[in-house]
């Protein structure tokens, strides 16, 4: 049963990392999904306001 002390903790700090990195890369998924909807939100925004204007690159 020696084993068993020995192993259960490096397993149990395994499952705690690897939860607290499940949920950094979730946050930062969903973080970077709302920053494209801003992002979309606000070129439609723009376009509306400006609809005869390019909206690509600057020319110069």
């Amino acid at each position: 049963m020696d084993y068993i002390a020995v192993l259960v903790p490096p397993i149990v700090v395994g499952l705690l990392f690897w939860f607290a990195m499940k949920s950094i890369f979730n946050a930062d998924k969903s973080e970077r999904q709302a920053e494209a909807r801003a992002q979309a939100e606000a070129d439609a925004r723009a376009e509306a306001q400006n609809p005869g204007r390019d909206s690509g690159p600057a020319r110069g």
